[in-house]
């Protein structure tokens, strides 16, 4: 069984491209009709290499392959960074499927798949089921974005009444904010102006400190101990427990939207270059 959608490509000019993609769908995949995609700086970083680009997809799954067992035809899912994980190498069993063995992800391997499209093959196993009610324009940038800081909140013990920090207020910082406020965190902003004090109150925050490189911060309570953790990607079981936490706790994504065409792609692609993206862009299908 073979599928054929639109696609948009970087280039080596730094164009975006459209053209098609023809899959044959095997056993274990599904064919999703693509009707959201978050936009991420990543994406600008493979723009001149002439793959498919887009990470943070929400659609439609289509079609099953033979062997799919865990979702069916008409369910709303997202997908992500990892097109594949194998799911029996120690790493897998272990729980940390984002370091699998034989993974395949984005910007190594399926040039011709990515979330700025019409449609995408992927992997039954590498899909996020997204919770009645809660909107597929919210849950695009949850795919990325808000991975990287869930997993450094769920990974590394951060606890309810903890006094959390957050540097910047931009596209994954705004999410930071959000999803430790929502756990019950003392979120504590840094940045660099006042300008986005009031917004950061809004978004959840309940400290706001201006700090500049090279200046001392002095209206700041003492550090004892400083933890600097980090991500590299998500395992699929925390995904999916964002995705579900996101929903209860009606977690919206601060975002701006284009079309999910060519035209919409280069728009926000621009508008991310410029720095005037608020926070997150997401591409609708029309």
């Amino acid at each position: 069984m073979s599928v054929t959608f639109e696609v948009f490509r970087g280039s080596q000019e730094g164009r975006i491209v459209a053209d098609k993609t023809t899959r044959q769908l095997q056993p274990n995949e599904v064919y999703i009709e693509t009707t959201h995609s978050g936009l991420c700086g990543t994406d600008e970083h493979f723009l001149k290499s002439g793959q498919v680009l887009g990470h943070e997809g929400v659609g439609v799954i289509r079609q099953l392959g033979r062997d799919v067992k865990n979702v069916k035809v008409g369910d709303r899912v997202g997908f992500g960074y990892t097109h594949y994980v194998c799911g029996t190498c120690d790493k897998c069993l272990s729980g940390w499927d984002q370091y699998c063995e034989n993974k395949k992800e984005y910007g190594t391997h399926d040039h011709d798949l990515g979330s700025f499209s019409q449609g995408v093959v992927w992997d039954a196993g590498c899909v996020v089921p997204i919770p009645d009610g809660y909107d597929s324009a919210d849950a695009a940038p949850l795919m990325c974005a808000g991975a990287t800081v869930w997993t450094v909140l769920s990974e590394y013990g951060v606890r309810p009444t903890d006094r959390v920090g957050v540097m910047g207020i931009g596209g994954l910082g705004h999410l930071a904010i959000k999803l430790a406020s929502a756990m019950g965190c003392h979120v504590v902003v840094f940045s660099s102006s006042e300008a986005k004090r009031e917004e950061a109150f809004s978004f959840g925050a309940s400290e706001y400190h201006v700090f500049r490189a090279g200046e001392e911060l002095k209206d700041c309570k003492p550090v004892n101990h400083l933890l600097l953790c980090g991500s590299a990607n998500v395992d699929y079981s925390s995904l999916r427990t964002l995705v579900q936490f996101a929903a209860e706790k009606k977690i919206v994504p601060t975002k701006m939207t284009f079309p999910l065409n060519k035209e919409g792609v280069e728009q926000a692609m621009q508008t991310l270059r410029d720095g005037k993206m608020r926070y997150r862009g997401v591409l609708v299908r029309q």
